[in-house]
């Protein structure tokens, strides 16, 4: 086998000085990402340029047997994309091209090296939205959104990004080429292959471009903060306004009343309504007319308070005063300053169960520990709930209290991953949500595409 200062020379000779770094001179953000895994300084960190560059990076690494961890944004909290000694970190931010809009078929080509952000506002120049958002929207790339199959604020109305894509390029890990693509809704020609690298975390190959599908654009916008009695109204009035209000309800976010409390304490915000609540959702309703947009609004949370389902409510009556609303719900960027640090879940359950959920998950934790600081809070309405508990209030005891968490999400039949993915940090808990005869299946599935384990290794599950 050859040293690696040999494979290092032929990787400079195939691709060029400019598009490779190598030890001290790999800038420290690309040893880690955002999940806070301890950084890992690779071997070298590849930019390559076009897809031929990544298959002829990929080409090479196999050659050689060194491992590729694929790189975008560096936004993922599982740590998916964080670097193994040895091996080569290949960064795409330098394909991030818009390719083509075509609006008359509402799709959009992308290399996976373009943000999220770049992708929405290409949709908008047409009159057109992607139909995913989430808060890194201007760091997250598309690559590693179809990678993790992410989520966000869209999901309730147009899914997660696997519904967003209709064709994708792959480089696998001996650099073959799979050119998928093809902008059809229906083509049912054999296995529908590029399903297979939307969530895989870059286990499987490179995504370097995809062809998204976009959504029409709502003429206008109604958002209100409705106060809750319990989580049985929270369900009550989600089906009132979906049948209300279908195919045009974008958000409906629930907050318990420990996260408001937290919101308004570290934001300085004032109470929403005249008495505190229980619970409190957030809604966004699209549609083309505003004022009659917000006048049926009004109308269905009048006869949701009538129904009991609803205590109080606020209709925003600007795109201010929508704004001032939703930074409740956005306090979620303040977690890292107020918990020390935040110990983070995000996990998907049977719509019907979460409240249940969640009042056992808190009786659990205060039992074991007494006084902890844990806030639940999220998009309700696909089945993904948030919990987030600060160490400090745990005695630091962070892996006791993800062991206790997933146990519950066990017990109620859940998922340890609804948009996160699972990277380093599930990997252990994995089993929690797969049968050992599925996680059989993802191991062949690996065996099959990347013989050699290449891409990048140990994420997701052990071999």
């Amino acid at each position: 086998m050859a040293t690696y200062s040999e494979f290092l020379a032929a990787l400079v000779e195939a691709l060029g000085a400019d598009r490779v770094q190598v030890g001290d001179a790999v800038p420290p953000r690309h040893h880690t990402d955002w999940s806070g895994t301890a950084p890992v300084p690779p071997l070298a960190l590849v930019r390559p340029r076009s897809t031929e560059e990544v298959s002829a990076l990929l080409l090479l690494c196999h050659a050689h047997r060194v491992p590729v961890v694929p790189q975008g944004g560096l936004t993922g909290l599982a740590g998916a994309a964080v670097p193994c000694a040895g091996g080569v970190a290949l960064s795409l931010e330098r394909m991030n091209a818009i390719e083509a809009v075509d609006a008359r078929s509402a799709t959009l080509t992308v290399q996976a090296g373009a943000t999220v952000q770049a992708v929405q506002e290409a949709a908008l120049a047409v009159g057109l939205q992607f139909g995913v958002d989430f808060g890194a929207r201007g760091s997250a790339q598309v690559g590693g959104a179809v990678s993790t199959n992410a989520g966000g604020n869209g999901v309730l109305q147009y899914g997660m990004v696997r519904e967003q894509v209709l064709g994708l390029e792959v480089v696998l890990a001996d650099g073959t080429v799979l050119p998928m693509l093809r902008p059809m809704l229906k083509n049912n020609t054999g296995y529908d292959l590029k399903q297979c690298f939307i969530g895989a975390e870059g286990t499987l190959g490179v995504v370097t471009r995809a062809l998204l599908r976009l959504r029409p654009l709502p003429r206008a916008k109604a958002t209100a903060l409705v106060a809750l009695p319990d989580f049985d109204a929270a369900l009550a009035l989600l089906a009132r306004l979906q049948g209300r209000f279908p195919g045009a309800l974008s958000a409906f976010e629930l907050m318990w009343r420990d996260f408001i409390e937290a919101s308004l304490r570290w934001q300085t915000l004032r109470e929403p309504f005249e008495a505190p609540h229980p619970f409190a959702a957030l809604i966004d309703v699209g549609g083309q007319d505003e004022a009659g947009l917000r006048d049926a609004l009004e109308e269905v949370l009048g006869e949701a308070m009538e129904a009991g389902e609803a205590v109080d409510a606020a209709i925003a009556q600007s795109e201010a005063q929508a704004r001032a609303l939703w930074k409740i719900r956005e306090a979620t960027a303040e977690l890292p300053a107020n918990m020390h640090p935040p110990i983070n879940f995000d996990v998907s359950l049977p719509q019907a169960d979460i409240g249940r959920f969640a009042q056992e998950c808190r009786a659990a934790l205060s039992a074991r520990w007494p006084g902890h600081l844990s806030v639940f809070f999220g998009h309700i309405g696909d089945g993904n709930l948030h919990l987030s508990t600060d160490a400090s209030t745990v005695n630091g005891e962070e892996g006791a209290v993800e062991e206790l968490v997933y146990a519950q999400v066990a017990a109620f039949g859940g998922s340890v991953s609804a948009e996160h993915g699972i990277g380093l940090h599930k990997k252990p808990y994995l089993g929690a949500s797969r049968t050992p005869a599925e996680l059989a299946a993802m191991r062949a599935i690996k065996q099959a595409l990347d013989p050699l384990h290449l891409m990048n290794p140990g994420k997701v599950f052990d071999l």
